[in-house]
Order: C-alpha cells, then structure tokens, then sequence
C-alpha cells in the first residue's frame, strides 16, 4: 500500500447519470495524474505502481470550491474538469476535481470528512 493516493471530489447537485460520472471521474483521473507526472515525478511514479484513487462527494459548488481553496492553502496539486456541455451538463460546469497523487496525509487533512460517492 502505497503513501501516494489521489481523491476524486464529484458534485452531487448536477444530478449526473452514472456512465457521465464515470466519465467525469476519468478525466479527472487522467488530469490529475499528467499534472503531478510533470510537476512531481516522485510521487507520481510511487503512485503509478498501485494507483489508488478514491472518489468522493460534496453537495454542491461551493463546498468543493472550498476543498479546492484548501487543497491550494497545502500546496496540494489538483486539477479541475469541466465540462463541454455536449450531454446532460451546461458548458463549462465544474463537475469535479483531482487532488493528487500525493501524500495521503496531506490529502485526507483536505478529504477526510468528506462521504465515499
């Protein structure tokens, strides 16, 4: 079990069907994962082994503008999807966002309250 994980934070105002919060989750995922390969190898390629992900909810904008305010307070990587608008959600809605691979200490002191989606 590695130290490294990354958490998947998903709006659960917007009322997503499951496949386009599958969707949602694997851009964040992918976004997340691309932005701490380039800005910190070390712990992307201890993450990279066994991945752990985790994705949890808040119930709406503002409260995962709050996460977000506090994952940069930590100096925490995150990334933030936004979505196209071509299905079920208006143009440039923020679904959801990564935080990691990092520390999971760093990141359960911004996570940690939060309920698994």
């Amino acid at each position: 079990m590695s130290g490294i994980k990354q958490v998947i934070v998903v709006r659960t105002d917007l009322e997503m069907g499951k496949g386009k919060i599958a969707a949602q989750v694997g851009h964040a995922c992918v976004l997340g994962a691309e932005n701490v390969r380039k800005s910190n190898p070390k712990w992307f390629n201890e993450w990279w082994n066994g991945q752990e992900k985790i994705v949890v909810k808040v119930p709406d904008p503002k409260e995962l503008e709050e996460v977000k305010k506090h994952a940069i307070d930590l100096g925490l990587p995150w990334s933030e999807v936004t979505d196209a608008g071509h299905t079920q959600i208006a143009p440039g809605t923020t679904t959801c966002i990564s935080l990691g691979p990092a520390p999971a200490e760093l990141i359960d002191k911004v996570t940690g309250h939060l309920k698994l989606l």
